[in-house]
């Protein structure tokens, strides 16, 4: 094993995939944020992992894989227990003269190689593959993957007659449903690993009469699971509630809970909104992952120069800052971007938020409970006496909550929250009809930034593509801007799951406030002329910023025509 000699990000410097500087501000983020070197360069977007992992195999003088490609004997598989390979994350690939080749992301874990060495009684050698693709392909070898494990005890469900219906008496269904090995207690858990394991955000249970069906929402998208008997329904609904401490008794009004549980060895929390139908009570599961909102200001997609404009934004010193767009838009991410680059030992960060959904450290945070009058408007007054640098409102929705927040910023704070409207431009129309005098709208308002996310071209299975000319026609491009362009389209692959995406980025219109604007938001004009002068000084609409990133072939123009307002684009 003959070592290179060089660093890896030596490796990725010479190869022109990384500049110096890009491997200082990776080393930075690693050293603030604790995450390993190589994990820092992919999170910034300025390597993919493949490229990191094949500079890392050169490094140490390894065999690098591609999964995808290889094809394993089930002889070689069947070499290492599926509970090794699962809990140390590794794969056989071959053997020789009694050596067992095994696959692992991480060249410097010493320990799980020794670990084997003992309980395979081999020579290991070791060839690299990312993290990811190791985990595709112990599911795929093994054949029990989680999703093969949820289909099988359906199946299981079908073919028996066991009788789960709903009766009113509550200590049976709880004492069944107590008991860990209960079928239904493993068909819950195995429906919210799949979703976790597929990146979902939530998961939908709605019952109908016939049957009760459950959907993953996966990047913005439900897609449809397997349907469980329509008999399953009232046991299943009665394990949620168990494990998110709701009254499983009530069956007429909505409830809410929160469950905590650890899944592949990530610590998750799911939101519980119960909502009771004409044919049973629907559940939704919203999957609260830590590590998706631990994103940098870098991974949210800015344009270079949208980027520099809201890092001078977040650091002026007082002010409203506003993120405007409907719900499931990334608002919140955005906002705690912010926040985590803001978060220093010397700035006190308290959060208004309802509910509040993921907890930060070093920050205070606040949850609304109107049912006891702790409103928005009650929390900031209160705020405002505990000395705070940084104020995040979780929304304005009515003339005392703006009202409070103006006051904040005007009294020296830098203020965060989001609105619910179409545009940027908008958003200072939105704030002066609920009643905030155009004076203070004019005078606290430094920035509005309205924000969607589209789906990005799934990287494995990427080609390039001619949009349809129906399209261009409607987006009124360029010829010249259509010949260099670098249309993109995923041709579907077990990565992204046969959909051609994978992933979602945001699109972004950020409006900085000048004199111009603030005069023009003075004087009450209309939302059009606002956004027409915004342009002038530069804006990028949120069309704009889609179609650039389509050019790009991050995205396609399906998808940013999707998400956005369709109007003349002038790029």
């Amino acid at each position: 094993m003959a070592k290179s000699g060089k660093d890896f990000t030596e490796i990725l410097v010479k190869k022109g995939v990384l500049g110096k500087d890009q491997v200082s501000e990776a080393v930075s983020m690693q050293q603030s944020s604790g995450i390993k070197l190589p994990d820092a360069i992919v999170r910034l977007g300025y390597a993919t992992m493949e490229e990191v992992m094949q500079a890392m195999a050169e490094q140490f003088g390894m065999e690098f894989v591609n999964l995808e490609e290889v094809q394993i004997p089930s002889s070689i598989i069947q070499l290492v227990p599926e509970s090794v390979a699962r809990e140390n994350v590794i794969l056989p690939m071959s053997q020789d003269n009694g050596s067992l080749k095994i696959i692992m992301s991480d060249p410097m874990d010493f320990e799980t190689v020794d670990k084997l060495r003992f309980i395979l009684n081999r020579d290991i050698e070791i060839a690299l593959a990312p993290r990811e693709s190791i985990q595709e392909a112990i599911n795929k070898h093994y054949g029990q993957t989680e999703t093969e494990s949820v289909d099988s005890m359906l199946q299981e469900f079908t073919d028996t007659a066991i009788d789960f219906t709903e009766t009113e008496g509550t200590s049976a269904t709880s004492m069944d449903l107590a008991d860990a090995d209960a079928p239904i207690v493993k068909l819950v858990s195995l429906i919210i690993q799949e979703a976790v394991n597929l990146r979902a955000s939530d998961i939908h249970i709605e019952p109908f009469s016939d049957r009760v069906r459950v959907r993953y929402r996966i990047d913005g998208v439900c897609v449809e699971r397997d349907s469980p008997p329509r008999r399953l329904l009232g046991a299943m609904i009665s394990r949620i509630k168990i494990m998110g401490n709701i009254d499983i008794a009530e069956k007429r009004r909505p409830q809410d809970g929160r469950i905590k549980m650890q899944v592949s060895g990530k610590d998750i929390d799911l939101r519980v909104s119960v909502l009771p139908t004409n044919h049973g009570q629907s559940i939704v599961l919203r999957i609260l992952n830590k590590e998706s909102i631990m994103v940098s200001i870098r991974e949210l997609g800015f344009g270079e120069e949208d980027y520099r404009r809201f890092q001078a934004i977040i650091k002026r010193p007082n002010g409203i800052f506003l993120v405007t767009g409907p719900t499931g838009s990334g608002k919140t991410t955005t906002l705690y971007a912010a926040l985590n680059e803001l978060n220093r030992p010397d700035k006190k960060i308290i959060t208004a938020e309802e509910p509040v959904e993921y907890y930060l450290p070093g920050v205070n945070q606040t949850e609304v409970k109107s049912n006891i009058g702790l409103t928005f408007a009650r929390i900031i007054r209160a705020m405002l006496r505990q000395s705070p640098n940084i104020i995040l409102v979780g929304e304005i929705r009515d003339k005392e909550t703006a009202d409070m927040a103006i006051q904040a910023s005007l009294t020296g704070h830098l203020v965060f929250s989001t609105l619910h409207t179409n545009d940027a431009p908008g958003a200072l129309t939105r704030l002066i009809d609920i009643g905030v005098q155009p004076f203070l709208v004019a005078s606290s308002v430094m920035a509005v930034m309205a924000q969607r996310l589209v789906r990005k071209v799934c990287p494995k299975c990427q080609e390039p593509d001619e949009p349809d000319p129906h399209e261009l026609k409607i987006l009124g491009l360029a010829a010249d801007k259509i010949k260099s362009a670098n249309f993109m389209r995923g041709r579907g692959c077990n990565y992204c799951h046969h959909t051609g995406y994978r992933g979602r980025i945001g699109l972004f219109e950020m409006m900085a406030m000048n004199s111009t604007l603030r005069e023009m938001s003075f004087r009450r004009e209309p939302t059009q002329n606002i956004r027409r002068q915004a342009r002038l000084f530069g804006m990028r609409t949120l069309l704009e910023d889609g179609v650039l990133k389509a050019i790009k072939g991050v995205t396609t123009l399906e998808e940013v025509l999707e998400s956005t307002h369709t109007e003349a684009v002038t790029i």
